[in-house]
């Protein structure tokens, strides 16, 4: 990589880091006050409702990408109740899913 690359990297990456936080620390309120009831949002080992994935094996999976998570949150599914999210909601939720996600 090119040093000039590598510096607009770097520059876009701090400039990025704090907005990925503060939605990550948005989305923990969110899906608590919306999502709690039947997932497990935390290091909790089981989801209150059997059906509902934990967030941390979500975060997980291979598949689950910014975009998957964003493309999943606006489409309405059949076991699930009917949230309607904001589009800054919903950045908000995929950036604390995928915060989830365990450091290898």
């Amino acid at each position: 990589m090119k040093p000039t690359r590598v510096a607009t990297t770097l520059f876009a990456f701090i400039l990025c880091a704090p907005a990925q936080a503060q939605n990550g620390a948005a989305g923990a309120q969110l899906v608590k006050g919306e999502c709690a009831s039947c997932h497990a949002i935390g290091e909790e080992t089981k989801s209150p409702e059997p059906k509902a994935p934990r967030f941390a094996d979500v975060a997980a999976l291979p598949s689950t990408t910014e975009l998957s998570l964003k493309v999943f949150l606006r489409s309405s599914h059949k076991n699930m109740p009917s949230i309607m999210l904001e589009p800054d909601e919903i950045d908000a939720a995929a950036a604390y899913i995928l915060g989830l996600k365990k450091k290898n």
